[in-house]
């Protein structure tokens, strides 16, 4: 089948299921909380590298808190669960609600002299720039705009690594943030199992063979990948949902078939092919290093052969850590690793759910009844 019948299938199945499609499926995030009762501001921060990343506000009375999503996601994670999501219910309560967006993703996925369509060299970054720029841009910008000296800062599966990446290399942003609620804590990757471990193993190959094409980005908004995607998974929601919990862990009864529609429609967003493969670095050599240019490249970069480690002792700020025990990803005995590691861990809280997985943290059903009462405990405490 060529590329325009291709493209002419995906058109006519869109135009057969838009029907089909929740409302919630088509909003973006400013909309998402105009439906829930918030307007939301638009915000638009330059990091000093030159992206250009959009982070949204849904202002309150209450101190800043920022949420940051994980890989190849977006600030939408944070309400696409509509009134039961983190941002509605902390907006409800009052809090100065701020979502960011990492570079790439189709909230940032702009710069100030990089076209992403043109230049690859937009597309080299992983959680590394994120920590490194974006995160201390986010965090700056949200100071000067609100007046505050801190804010409370929580974090999904790569925006905690942001954040380990940021207190390790800029220690002054550790007296910047209050606490840090790191959900699905993202650094060690020691205890992985398969079917994880395998697709772990295989990424050097995947990535030797994606190279020649010099496909840098994935999952771009209206890409022909991106869109049979969305139709695949709008008529195959559960297939999908199951191939999830493959890299996860499995709990279906958290993630129901009536949200997988909505689900699938904002999540995969773009991001960087860099992104996954620093990823797999780190589960093939069980280390939190920085990225790996081979033993050339890391002699040029780094002044040694081997990639440095991020040095956690650095990071000094207040942690929260949050696991679940059906969490692939991020298994619990990699978290109570971590725990280990941090200087200044103030709580550390195992899920009750014995299926608590990776997602749960932002997209279970039942998050305000077993995962919002720790959350905005902590919120008030420090």
């Amino acid at each position: 089948m060529s590329i325009t019948n291709i493209m002419l299938l995906i058109i006519v199945t869109s135009v057969t299921t838009n029907s089909l499609i929740p409302e919630d499926a088509r909003l973006n995030f400013t909309e998402l909380s105009m439906k829930y009762g918030h307007s939301a501001e638009e915000h638009i921060v330059i990091t000093e590298d030159g992206y250009i990343l959009t982070l949204f506000r849904i202002p309150g009375k209450k101190p800043p808190v920022l949420l940051l999503h994980g890989l190849n996601d977006c600030s939408d994670t944070f309400i696409i669960r509509g009134n039961s999501s983190l941002a509605i219910t902390l907006a409800n309560k009052g809090y100065d609600t701020w979502a960011g967006n990492a570079r790439g993703n189709k909230y940032a996925r702009q710069h100030t002299k990089l076209n992403p369509d043109t230049d690859l060299t937009f597309w080299d970054h992983s959680f590394h720039e994120h920590g490194y720029y974006d995160l201390p841009a986010i965090i700056d910008y949200i100071l000067h705009a609100t007046g505050h000296e801190t804010l409370k800062s929580i974090g999904h599966s790569e925006g905690t690594t942001d954040h380990f990446v940021l207190g390790s290399l800029r220690p002054e942003y550790n007296e910047k943030i209050q606490i840090l609620i790191a959900m699905g804590p993202s650094a060690f990757f020691k205890h992985l199992t398969p079917p994880l471990s395998l697709i772990i193993e295989m990424g050097p190959l995947l990535d030797q063979v994606s190279r020649p094409f010099k496909i840098e980005e994935l999952f771009r908004d209206g890409s022909l990948e991106k869109n049979v995607f969305e139709e695949f998974c709008s008529r195959n929601a559960v297939f999908c949902r199951e191939l999830l919990f493959q890299v996860g862990g499995h709990d279906p009864k958290r993630l129901e078939r009536d949200f997988l529609p909505i689900l699938f429609r904002h999540f995969p967003t773009s991001g960087s092919r860099k992104g996954l493969i620093h990823y797999d670095q780190l589960g093939l050599r069980k280390r939190f290093a920085k990225f790996d240019y081979g033993a050339a490249g890391n002699l040029k970069r780094y002044g040694h052969t081997e990639p440095p480690d991020y040095n956690l002792t650095q990071f000094t700020m207040k942690t929260a850590l949050f696991a679940g025990n059906s969490d692939l990803l991020c298994d619990v005995k990699d978290v109570g690793y971590l725990r280990t590691i941090l200087p200044n861990v103030v709580e550390y809280h195992l899920m009750e759910s014995k299926r608590w997985n990776h997602y749960d943290f932002v997209w279970g059903n039942d998050m305000p009844k077993t995962l919002y009462p720790h959350i905005l405990k902590l919120l008030e405490k420090f």
